[in-house]
């Protein structure tokens, strides 16, 4: 299963939070192009790629920004966060624009 929650919503495109149950191999990639909505630069579920190309995207606007996992020796709870890496925040800002 996969959850999604709109955060920004943008003329052509929106930015969501996304949570998993499963964490299948692109389930996140997948469950959002069977609805319509793929991810902008995803070459192997997208449809159009002049978007990605415009906000000079090289890749799919995909990041994990944070994990939630147990220790596999403690067994305490880990949350794991990353910020958004330089080329998506110029990608993002570029379509605020």
């Amino acid at each position: 299963m996969t959850w999604f929650a709109v955060r920004e919503r943008f003329r052509n495109a929106a930015l969501l939070d996304v949570k998993l149950e499963t964490g299948r191999t692109h389930q996140i990639r997948t469950h959002l192009a069977s609805i319509g909505h793929p991810i902008v630069g995803d070459s192997a579920y997208g449809r159009d790629r002049r978007l990605a190309v415009r906000l000079g995207l090289e890749r799919p606007f995909l990041h994990a920004a944070s994990l939630d996992l147990y220790h596999p020796v403690s067994g305490d709870a880990l949350r794991l966060r990353s910020p958004l890496p330089e080329d998506l925040e110029a990608a993002l800002e570029a379509v605020r624009g």
